[in-house]
């Protein structure tokens, strides 16, 4: 009888409780306060991403924050995304011993410049994507606006992967376009209808030769690799870009 009793005591207390509230706490959120903007959601996997990187003016800081940036695809993807540059990434693939893409994407549409590649879309990795992306918002529009006093609208190049040794030689050590980790910066061409390349205007001494002396100084504070016309005969047509640690420009 007592055993009941203490029972029926038991749920009629439970009941009480239950009709005046909640018998756990509630651990959800507190209200945000009326017109209050919901937290920002951090994205994953972008904790070394650099949003202002694309956008700022290059200095003697640039490379090294290419270089940290560049170590986590995420963050690099990121950094990109946020300066409006798509980079669309591509499976990761070994084509030989030597020659495969790792880390890399096709380079689509810049929604910050008008200045579009052509050939569109080529395969390049990440870190190639982002010092590329870099010149031509900092350096290349600029100097054509300052020397030639026009717009670009589109970078002609020669491509970004190709499996072959360096300047095409058999037996030659890898070229960086084994890895898709350089572009064969080829020219430019002008909103008034002038086209300027590597090939006719790297040595004739006009504005035009000036110009294009001047953005391969200026690739030299972004990529590791810089080799023009100066350099050797493979390159008399083009400017090879290709970023890493390996300081070596002319």
């Amino acid at each position: 009888m007592r055993l009941r009793l203490l029972f029926l005591t038991s749920v009629s207390l439970l009941l009480t409780l239950a009709g005046c509230g909640r018998l756990l706490p509630d651990f959800r959120d507190p209200p945000r306060p009326a017109g209050s903007a919901p937290a920002p959601i951090q994205p994953q996997g972008t904790g070394r991403a650099d949003f202002g990187l694309i956008d700022a003016p290059i200095d003697g800081g640039t490379q090294g924050r290419i270089r940290r940036v560049a170590a986590d695809f995420g963050s690099c993807h990121a950094t990109l995304l946020a300066a409006q540059v798509q980079l669309t990434p591509v499976p990761d693939r070994v084509d030989t011993a030597t020659c495969g893409v790792v880390g890399a994407g096709t380079l689509d549409v810049d929604r910050g410049t008008v200045a579009r590649l052509s050939p569109a879309a080529p395969v390049m990795t990440c870190e190639t994507a982002l010092a590329f992306s870099i010149w031509r918002r900092q350096s290349v529009e600029p100097a054509a606006r300052e020397i030639l006093g026009s717009e670009v609208v589109q970078i002609d190049h020669f491509g970004t992967y190709a499996c072959r040794g360096v300047n095409g030689q058999a037996g030659a050590r890898p070229s960086a376009h084994s890895q898709a980790a350089a572009l064969d910066f080829a020219g430019v061409r002008l909103r008034d209808g002038r086209r300027i390349t590597v090939a006719a205007d790297w040595d004739d001494g006009t504005e035009e030769g000036r110009f294009l002396r001047r953005i391969r100084d200026e690739a030299c504070h972004l990529f590791g690799t810089v080799l023009s016309p100066e350099y050797n005969s493979f390159h008399d047509d083009h400017l090879h870009l290709e970023p890493g640690t390996r300081p070596f420009c002319r």
